[in-house]
Parts: structure tokens; C-alpha cells; sequence
């Protein structure tokens, strides 16, 4: 088992919460991870049909035949036991008896903050990341390589090729579960819509466009991004406009999950196709926006990033704030640095006051460098960074 840096986290709110909750997209890793960690934990699955038909009509007998300390996995499918849970909770001061796994968010948060408010610690489990993922097997992939084979878990187990995972991922999952949670009857229009989407990464969101390309309405565009967000397969990140002397754009930009998931919607089929391809600077920056993200989740941190970008479309990609202070981030996906690469940066760092120690350009490249306009990373190095607790001071 390749090591997961969101365990410390895990066992640490299993000593303060009565359950504790790991959600994430399919085939994460959190199955795994949880046996790993919870070993005295008898563990259950309801994936499986006579399990889940027992929880189902039974809740309390389902709940009472696990002991005192069991590992739920799939919850999502039986969401009425989060009621009885509570009752089975309250009856015992026991921290970390109960051990819930889900990969569906949709809903299920607001059934569990209802009924386990307060007695559960909830946790964020992505795909594998770069640093977890090259500490562990020594890898040094090419760009490219991580781009296009994606983060997930049993690509690496079993060595499986990144075209046969993604089109049985999305044959299993993208189009049976997901559709499954607003009852999408047109998959063929569905798929379209998602493709779209991916052809769309790291843009602006523009819903009446979007969803005149995919012939739905504006609505349905709406409700099948927030399924695509509920299920871990895109996300979006908001336009920080805290500073109201400019005009600022207020619409997110479309990031997907994986990156691997995203090549083959797009039906990007090698990795050296993307050396030539439109959307190789798209997918880079989704890249280190994944890696950010999955390193603050590991931390049982919620992500505070956001994007920078103006009327005069001056852009920042990254924006995060770390007691109090701001911290810029340019994402280029060229191996080659010029002096253009720091414009935008410097330009908006001048109007929120940023200092040039908490300015970075995160780059293809080898060098690590830093001037009077700020620090400049290759992105494994950037990406190794973000694994502390502390990003300001880490990163430089």
C-alpha cells in the first residue's frame, strides 16, 4: 500500500469525533486507507445488496450487529442510517467508533450535518498526489506522463493503462452513478455535456454558452455542473473580489478532479499528444491546482484558493490567504521563464499589497530562482511544498 498523507489527519479526528467521515470521488483510495488505519474495526460495506437491504429495514438491528467499532463504507447508499446513528452515538462517550466512508456528495452532507452535528469530523479524500505517488515508488514521470495518467490508485496497483481505466471509470461511474442521482434519462446527451466541459477547463464558466453548445437550457447546465461537483469530478474555484477598487470578474473558472479523467474526455489518447495540443497549458495549470487542493485536504484543511482576474483581464491563476496575508501564484506550463511571465503578478501584488516573498511563478522548468518580482518553482518542487502546514514560510 503506497503510504496516504491524509492519514495523520484521519487518526487525529478519530481521537476528538464519535464517527468520522472520508468522502471522495470513486476508486480514491478510501476503502483502503481505512482498513489500513482501522484495523480493530469490523468493516462493512453497503455496495453490497443483501448488506444494504438489511440496513435499509433494519437500521437499528443493521447498526446493533456491528459492535462497537465498525468501518461503514458507502453510506451514501442507505442515507436514512445517519439518523439512527446519531441515537447509537449518543448512547456511548466513545471517540472513533464509528468510521463512515461515501463517494457521493450530493445531499448526503446536509443529511449528515441534520443528524451528526457536532459528533462527526469530516474529510476529503482525492486521488493519489504527486508527492504521495513519487515518495513512495520513486517516480520521476515526465510532465506529461502525470498529466495524462491521472492520479488514480488502481492505475498504479494494477498497472493498468490510463485508456482502459478511464473508459471503464467512466462507463461505471460517470455514467451509471451519476445520472443516476438526478435520474438523467439522455446519456448520450449527458456525455456530450461533460466533454464540454473538459474542453473548457481552467475558462470562465459561461452557463448560456455552455449550454447552447450541449442543446439543454441554462438550468439544466447548472444542475448537471453541481452532480459533476457533488461527484468529485469537476470543481469550481471562485474569483477572489474582497478589493472593490477595480471591476472584477465574479464568474468561477472549471477545473476537473483528475487529469487523466479530463485526456480522455477530451480523447486524448498518448501522452505526446498533448506536446501539440490547444489545451497542454489548461490541463498543467489543472494539474498544480489539483495538487494544492489535495494537499490542504490531506491536512483536513479546506482548500482558501482562488483566482485573481480583473475587467482589463489581468490574471492571477492561484490566490490563497495564510494568516491574513495574501499569497500569488502564475502557473506556466513552458519549460522557458521571460520577463512577461511576472506582469500580471507584479501588477496585482501592487494592488493588494503583496511582497515580493509570497509572489511565485510555477513553471515546466528545472530551476528554483527567486528576484525582486517575486520566487520561481518547478512545479514537483511547488507541489512537495504544499504539503506543510505553514505555506507561506514553506514556500519560501
Amino acid at each position: 500500500m503506497i503510504p496516504r498523507k491524509m492519514e495523520k489527519a484521519l487518526l487525529q479526528r478519530a481521537k476528538f469525533y464519535p464517527a468520522v467521515f472520508v468522502t471522495g470521488p470513486r476508486q480514491s483510495g478510501k476503502t483502503t486507507l481505512l482498513k489500513h488505519s482501522f484495523p480493530e474495526h469490523k468493516f462493512v460495506t453497503l455496495e453490497d445488496p443483501d448488506l444494504r437491504d438489511y440496513a435499509t429495514n433494519d437500521p437499528r438491528g443493521f447498526l446493533n450487529s456491528l459492535g462497537e467499532k465498525a468501518i461503514i463504507d458507502e453510506a451514501q447508499n442507505v442515507p436514512e442510517i445517519f439518523s439512527y446513528l446519531q441515537g447509537m452515538i449518543d448512547s456511548s462517550s466513545g471517540a472513533g467508533r464509528y468510521i463512515l466512508s461515501g463517494s457521493q456528495n450530493f445531499l448526503l452532507m446536509e443529511r449528515i450535518s441534520q443528524t451528526l452535528a457536532g459528533r462527526v469530523g469530516i474529510l476529503n479524500l482525492l486521488p493519489f498526489s504527486y508527492a504521495e505517488i513519487s515518495t513512495a515508488t520513486a517516480l520521476t514521470a515526465k510532465t506529461n506522463d502525470w498529466i495524462f495518467t491521472g492520479s488514480y490508485p488502481r492505475i498504479y496497483d494494477q498497472n493498468i493503462d490510463p485508456r482502459i481505466y478511464y473508459s471503464d471509470y467512466t462507463s461505471t461511474y460517470v455514467e451509471r452513478d451519476v445520472r443516476t442521482l438526478k435520474s438523467i434519462v439522455d446519456a448520450n446527451t449527458f456525455m456530450r455535456f461533460i466533454r464540454l466541459c473538459a474542453g473548457r477547463i481552467g475558462q470562465l464558466v459561461n452557463y448560456s454558452k455552455l449550454a447552447s453548445d450541449a442543446g439543454i437550457t441554462s438550468a439544466t447546465a447548472r444542475s448537471w455542473l453541481s452532480i459533476l461537483e457533488a461527484s468529485y469530478i469537476a470543481y469550481f474555484v471562485q474569483p477572489y473580489y474582497k478589493s472593490t477598487n477595480r471591476r472584477l470578474i465574479k464568474a468561477p473558472k472549471l477545473y476537473f478532479t483528475d487529469t487523466g479523467l479530463a485526456c480522455y474526455l477530451l480523447s486524448i489518447r498518448d501522452s505526446s499528444q498533448l506536446d501539440l495540443h490547444y489545451l497542454r497549458g489548461s490541463l498543467f495549470e489543472n494539474m498544480v491546482m489539483n495538487e494544492y487542493i489535495k494537499s490542504q485536504y490531506n491536512l483536513g484543511a479546506q482548500p482558501n484558493l482562488y483566482f485573481w482576474r480583473d475587467s482589463n483581464n489581468t490574471e492571477v491563476d492561484m490566490l490563497f490567504e495564510e494568516d491574513g496575508k495574501i499569497i500569488l501564484a502564475e502557473i506556466k506550463a513552458s519549460e522557458t521563464l521571460h520577463n512577461r511571465s511576472f506582469r500580471a503578478l507584479s501588477s496585482v501584488a501592487e494592488h493588494l499589497a503583496v511582497n515580493s516573498d509570497n509572489r511565485f511563478v510555477v513553471y515546466d522548468g528545472l530551476y528554483h530562482l527567486s528576484g525582486k518580482s517575486g520566487i520561481v518553482f518547478p512545479w514537483r518542487d511547488f507541489s512537495g511544498k504544499f504539503n506543510s502546514g505553514d505555506m507561506a514560510n514553506a514556500l519560501r
